[in-house]
């Protein structure tokens, strides 16, 4: 497809074809660039994105200096927006507050007096209620600035100047973090410690080969400004700092708070970076309503400027460390941040580097600072020596001085011409006032010159010695240490380094709140579950015409097997059951179970059991409950069943024989072996019948004997050689006194 496209330049009249392809290709790829490097990605040099550069020039424009007086965020954001960044003031306040923050940046770049929001979650007031200054470390990034440290280049509108970097006598990159997304790549670097990224430095100075791994033991890993404790493996840490890319793995930071009586509450001190405190402390009462949480009891946040989370176990029994584990992993006590240092180097070009190459990268930076700030000061003393040698010269003849200056008309060219002078040092004489003529004056000149003399003697072996400008760097990397590291209040590491937490296997079971029950259900398979274990359920009210069939205790995390006619197995969540109070609901509106089809049994799944399934027509096998777990509302087919055959008794695997009897009253008993364990078919003949069909089954303990009941009473047989045969055999008739129902219970 073809475009017409008018160059900026053009009046109307030039007007080329360009395909849409090409034209959408060229201006995706300069919004594409302009994004990563004038928004998204920040400098290695001084770890700065373009806004936040800006934001602290035109501060110190401001002369918003540490020692001196707030102004107005309203006035900062305005200055900004209007001489250097043009965008949104929102954005641009937004970028001044975090940067205030404590809890957002390990070391503030600026000083907030008012509401700089907090760790809640809360935003900031409006910037015209807010006042701000700089803090001694932007301070530090800025010093220089006016010793053509840096280029400069001009500003949107090319009326003034800004800084391509900021000089940074401060590793702010990895002491601060950063964060970004731009067009096809993105950065983020957490924050460290400064007392521990000096020391890296300054080993790095004097080993320039040191490996990742040495520079490791130094800078053990982030250090974010809200604590918490790291708990990545130290070879992680060492490969995510290696390849530049990786991440690290933070807890909340808790302790036990003992009350008597074996009663404790666990008290959280400090949560993740850039975890909302509130909104964690929504999640953890969420999942308390949900009952996904039924090891406590309670959350309460009593915080006030520091954070205090208060957590209260179910009871005195609960394990702390289980109950924190279950916290871990379902709610932000446990994040992980990502390591991505994708950085602007100083040839302009997105990349990632690994820890060495980003504190290469801020040395190489401070050399070059450290070489034009030199070579700035040698031209200042350059240009006032010169001026010196003009004011001696004219002490030394003091008196003809006076009477060129009184007598000529153009004293300036005479001066020049009579002692040799240059137009600065004839011009610096013309200057003088008459107070400099006296005799201390001179005395101090003398002495200004030959200091400055020395001085410059000292910067000229400077800018001949890399050693000796590594040996300075050193001296102001000693320097950034005892200011901003050492003995101070920030010195100290706030994230603790934890090794690797164990694996603690908390069972499913232990993520959802138990709750006993009583399951209820009809003979017309109306079913419901009511509160707590029912010792007596006569008083259960049914429909018209409708009576008790099932009645167990079971608990809310249970599941049921229900055996159906139809040879299938329907699988119910216990907590999908509805209350005790009314009726109840149908079974067949829980699973898809047939008109025709009845309810043969209803128990608890037990994981590992085996059951003995069988159909009216005498045929069965064993099958595994694990194998007939349904997993939809078709259920799952086991026993096979035709015509009028149909499933009609199931029994779990108790013991090593089985008793099976017919509606014609003849009982067998036979070992279980005969009997083959399978998932799914019609099984094998377990007792023929010439009228009727099986009545009931039961499995047990040969040397137990065989029991049955027969009303409140139970009875047992121990001497059953009479009815002991082989599998598909007829049998003979019971015992006196077996049940005439022709069951076993």
């Amino acid at each position: 497809m073809i475009v017409k496209t008018i160059p900026k330049s053009s009046s109307g009249g030039d007007i080329r074809d360009t395909r849409l392809a090409d034209a959408i290709s060229e201006r995706y790829l300069s919004y594409a660039f302009s994004i990563i490097m004038s928004r998204s990605l920040p400098d290695v040099r001084d770890g700065l994105k373009p806004v936040h550069r800006r934001l602290l020039y035109a501060m110190r424009q401001l002369k918003l200096d540490p020692e001196g007086g707030y102004k107005k965020c309203a006035r900062v954001v305005g200055d900004v927006i209007g001489k250097y960044h043009p965008h949104g003031d929102q954005a641009v306040y937004d970028a001044l507050v975090r940067l205030a923050q404590d809890f957002a940046v390990r070391y503030p770049l600026i000083d907030g007096q008012g509401n700089f929001g907090n760790v809640d979650g809360d935003n900031a007031a409006a910037m015209r209620y807010t006042e701000a200054r700089l803090t001694q470390v932007a301070k530090a990034l800025l010093e220089g600035i006016d010793e053509n440290a840096v280029n400069f280049r001009e500003t949107y509108d090319g009326e003034d100047k800004e800084p391509f970097v900021l000089p940074a006598a401060f590793p702010n990159l990895l002491a601060n973090g950063a964060a970004g997304i731009a067009v096809g790549m993105a950065t983020s670097i957490p924050p460290h410690n400064v007392d521990e990224l000096c020391t890296a430095l300054l080993h790095l100075i004097k080993f320039p080969n040191a490996t990742v791994g040495k520079l490791v033991d130094m800078i053990p890993g982030p250090d974010f400004p809200t604590g918490g404790t790291l708990v990545e493996d130290r070879n992680s840490v060492i490969a995510a700092y290696k390849t530049g890319r990786g991440g690290f793995r933070v807890r909340a930071k808790w302790t036990t708070e003992k009350h008597g009586r074996g009663q404790y509450n666990i008290i959280i001190s400090e949560i993740p970076y850039q975890v909302q405190k509130s909104r964690l402390i929504e999640k953890i009462a969420e999942l308390l309503n949900a009952r996904k949480l039924p090891m406590l009891a309670d959350v309460v946040d009593e915080s006030t400027e520091e954070v205090r989370i208060v957590l209260e176990p179910k009871s005195r029994t609960v394990d702390p460390a289980l109950l924190m584990e279950q916290l871990y992993k379902q709610t932000d006590l446990e994040s992980r941040f990502s390591l991505n240092m994708n950085v602007i180097d100083a040839d302009n070009t997105p990349r990632v580097m690994n820890l060495r190459e980003v504190l290469q990268s801020f040395l190489d930076h401070r050399m070059e600072v450290l070489v034009r700030r030199t070579k700035y000061r040698l031209d200042k003393i350059e240009s006032r020596l010169d001026v010196l040698a003009g004011y001696l010269t004219a002490y030394l003849n003091l008196d003809e001085v006076i009477r060129i200056i009184r007598e000529e008309d153009e004293p300036k060219e005479k001066l020049i011409k009579k002692f040799n002078l240059t137009d600065t040092q004839a011009e610096a004489i013309l200057n003088m006032r008459l107070r400099s003529l006296r005799k201390l004056e001179e005395v101090e000149i003398k002495t200004e010159h030959t200091e400055l003399t020395a001085e410059k003697r000292e910067l000229n072996r400077l800018l001949k010695s890399k050693e000796l400008c590594r040996k300075r760097i050193a001296l102001e990397i000693t320097e950034m240490k005892r200011q901003f590291g050492g003995k101070t209040s920030n010195a100290k590491r706030r994230t603790d380094i934890g090794d690797a937490p164990p694996v603690i296997d908390v069972p499913v079971e232990a993520f959802i709140e138990k709750e006993p029950i009583t399951v209820i259900c009809s003979e017309k398979g109306w079913i419901k579950a009511a509160k707590g274990h029912l010792e007596d359920v006569s008083d259960v009210k049914y429909k018209d015409g409708d009576r008790g069939k099932f009645s167990f205790h079971a608990e809310t995390t249970d599941k049921l097997l229900l055996f159906a006619t139809n040879g299938r197995f329907y699988t119910i969540p216990c907590d999908k059951l509805p209350g005790g109070r009314g009726f109840g609901e149908p079974v067949r509106l829980m699973v898809d179970l047939g008109n025709e089809d009845d309810i043969v049994s209803l128990f608890i799944f037990k994981r590992g059991e085996k059951l003995l399934v069988a159909s009216s027509g005498g045929r069965g096998f064993i099958v595994r409950t694990e194998d007939v777990i349904a997993q939809t509302k078709n259920g799952k087919q086991a026993l096979n069943v035709k015509g009028d055959d149909e499933a009609a008794a199931i029994c779990p695997v108790l013991g090593d024989h089985v008793a099976i009897i017919g509606d014609n009253r003849k009982l067998l008993v036979f070992p279980l072996d005969d009997v083959p364990e399978m998932s799914r078919g019609r099984g094998v003949i377990l007792q023929r019948y010439k009228d009727g069909g099986l009545a009931d089954i039961k499995t047990f303990n040969k040397i137990e004997g065989l029991s049955w009941k027969t009303g409140d009473r139970t009875r047992t047989e121990t001497s059953l050689t009479a009815w002991y045969g082989k599998r598909a055999q007829a049998g003979r008739l019971p015992p006196k006194g077996f049940s005439k129902a022709n069951r076993f219970s």
